[in-house]
């Protein structure tokens, strides 16, 4: 069978377009509507996105993207690749990462967060930090080296299923994945995964942990993994695709979005499905496990990929909810300018993020850098705050110019209906009815639609459970004596006085003097003054 890299037979760059979605066709097993697909690539829940994809790769052999977009391989077979598929070693490289992913994002108005670059954090730091991987250190070497050469792209499973949790997890092992056997070769693994976005478009999958303590202390399912999306086991049933409904409700006109950009989310399970040993990462390791998020480098890289996809993501919105209010005419409004201040305020904090990260960066294993963490908690933290704010100020403010709105494109094309349309949809500022239409049926594809509704729950939760980002922030603080310089702050301030008064450390202050002194019950008997 052939591998993904097979398709560019053998030249020392990158997929094309073309060779993504040929590499696609390879009979992986994806369930949708009770029924098998026999092509992603075809098949009207998912070719739209799949081409959207296929973009992503074209750019990379684009003149007018290459030089913002890729460097020369680092692995000696004397090719190309996306920058984010190669490990930082400065300030300057991180930034220039940085106008890669970002480019890359623009092609998607940052509306697909599972693009290739995203699991190229994962892929870097196997080349980073190798030797984490103990005796499959080789493995994470291999990986790195075939992951950047094609820019292949991982997809990654890493949350329990929300099964039986009410029962110790040892009791949950019908449904965890496991190790089902071993033998000289490979294991043989069972179970599921949620939720595996975007995955039926990718050529590997990533299977491991995000919160290692639900595993308890099973070895059976102490595992990390890469499992090829077409092994004999691997299944996908997917939700409903948005991409698929537009074509019964409406076009392009009618959902931008929705149309091209649906990254199908699914439920991954594994029914015996044998991993070869060249595959595995961790095997069996329940401690290797729990160190991985802190210690394994992804955990600190892909929020800065995650935080410039939204970053773009902001940059639409915010020039998006510009024209939606100069169609409504409500711009000017000294209430509705402040919410639009809000908004750029929270894309700025955003962007400011982004930039703190390679400006500051931390050194590494073998002479690379990570962004910098404190950027990178920062970004996590408010993320999903900003853009739960966002979609209420949208909300608010454009109010009912989201649903002051004909059914559709069909409605514009009827000269009869269309003649009232002109008269009664028309907006303000001089923007005539289609035009009009047009914005406020985008803005309510990315905030109203069934697609903006599952972004809206995507963001609030990409980072994971919010209670558990803010932890991990106040963690990092104190793991980096950070906690322990504000508390020393607070320590020298105390240091400066007492119950007598100024300290000699602050002698140079005027020292307070009680004008009169304090009776034997404690009493003042005048006020005190000040000298």
């Amino acid at each position: 069978m052939m591998k993904p890299e097979d398709f560019k037979k053998n030249q020392a760059r990158p997929l094309t377009g073309e060779e993504y979605l040929e590499s696609l066709r390879d009979n992986r097993e994806i369930y949708i509507n009770g029924e098998r697909v026999e092509d992603v690539t075809t098949h009207p829940a998912f070719r739209n996105s799949a081409a959207s994809m296929a973009k992503l790769y074209d750019a990379l052999h684009d003149p007018a993207y290459k030089d913002t977009l890729c460097w020369e391989t680092d692995t000696g077979n004397g090719g190309y690749t996306h920058k984010f598929f190669r490990y930082a070693k400065s300030a300057q490289e991180l930034k220039e990462q940085q106008g890669a992913i970002e480019q890359w994002a623009k092609l998607t108005y940052g509306w697909m967060g599972r693009t290739p670059d995203y699991k190229a954090a994962f892929g870097n730091v196997l080349g980073i930090n190798p030797s984490f991987y103990g005796e499959y250190e080789n493995n994470a070497r291999t990986w790195y080296k075939r992951i950047q050469e094609s820019c292949l792209y991982l997809n990654h499973a890493i949350v329990n299923p929300p099964i039986d949790r009410h029962k110790p997890v040892s009791e949950v092992e019908d449904v965890y994945i496991k190790v089902n056997r071993e033998t000289k070769d490979g294991i043989y693994v069972s179970g599921a995964k949620v939720v595996a976005t975007n995955s039926a478009l990718t050529h590997y999958t990533f299977i491991g942990q995000g919160s290692a303590q639900v595993m308890g202390e099973n070895p059976h399912m102490a595992l990390m993994f890469i499992c090829d999306m077409n092994a004999p086991g691997m299944k996908l049933i997917c939700r409903g695709s948005y991409e698929q409904m537009t074509t019964h409700s409406g076009g392009p006109f009618d959902y931008p979005l929705s149309s091209r950009f649906d990254e199908n989310d699914a439920i991954l399970i594994l029914d015996d499905v044998f991993i070869p040993r060249e595959n595995i990462l961790i095997n069996q390791d329940p401690l290797r496990c729990k160190r991985w998020f802190v210690e394994g480098g992804f955990g600190q890289l892909f929020p800065m990929q995650g935080a410039i996809r939204l970053g773009v993501k902001l940059d639409f919105l915010t020039g998006l909810l510009h024209k939606s209010l100069e169609c409504t005419g409500t711009l000017e409004f000294r209430g509705v300018k402040a919410e639009m201040g809000q908004v750029v305020g929270w894309r700025n904090m955003i962007w400011s993020c982004i930039r703190a990260m390679y400006a500051c960066p931390e050194s590494w294993y073998n002479d690379s850098v990570l962004p910098n963490a404190e950027a990178i908690h920062t970004y996590r933290v408010f993320a999903p705050q900003a853009y739960n704010d966002l979609l209420k100020i949208v909300k608010t403010s454009v109010a009912s110019g989201l649903i002051y709105l004909p059914s559709g494109s069909q409605d514009i094309k009827n000269d009869y209906i269309n003649s009232y349309l002109e008269k009664y949809v028309r907006g303000s500022n001089g923007i005539e009815s289609t035009e009009r239409i047009k914005i406020l049926k985008l803005m309510w594809d990315a905030v109203g639609s069934e697609f903006g509704g599952r972004h809206a729950l995507y963001e609030l939760n990409y980072a994971g459970s919010a209670e558990e980002v803010k932890m991990q922030c106040l963690g990092h603080a104190q793991r980096s004596g950070s906690m322990e310089r504000m508390i020393d702050l607070v320590t020298d301030c105390l240091a400066d006085y007492d119950v007598d008064g100024w300290t000699d450390k602050a002698s140079h202050l005027n020292p307070i003097t009680p004008s009169s002194k304090v009776n034997e019950i404690g009493e003042a008997t005048t006020v005190d003054a000040v000298a």
